[in-house]
């Protein structure tokens, strides 16, 4: 059984977490869409009822979230077509950097 301590460990972790994240995300935002097709006011009144700080930081998690799972991602692209390096542990650290760092954007950009 592999080290749990690894950072690879827990990128792949993450990119598990993350799509889980995201697949239960869908029926909300399937639920969403269906305001948008009843109509402008059915849609008017999902949006004021969206206009919160709950829903702000929902907004974030989930632009998180897709950061987390993209970078996840391309980590598990490289690793099939690049095969195994030593430097997993950096390409962890930039996967959640660059995570981190679109959540905040997106944190910092809305308003």
């Amino acid at each position: 059984m592999r080290d749990r301590r690894h950072p690879a460990y827990w990128g792949f972790v993450l990119h598990r977490v993350s799509g889980i994240g995201l697949a239960l995300f869908l029926p909300l935002h399937f639920w969403a869409l269906g305001h948008a097709i009843q109509g402008e006011a059915a849609l008017e009144g999902f949006l004021r009822f969206t206009d919160n700080w709950a829903f702000k930081a929902g907004e974030w998690g989930l632009v998180t979230l897709l950061a987390l799972h993209l970078a996840g991602g391309l980590r598990v692209l490289a690793l099939e077509f690049l095969g195994w390096r030593a430097r997993q542990k950096d390409l962890v650290a930039l996967s959640a950097g660059f995570a981190l760092g679109a959540g905040l954007m997106f944190l910092l950009h809305a308003g």
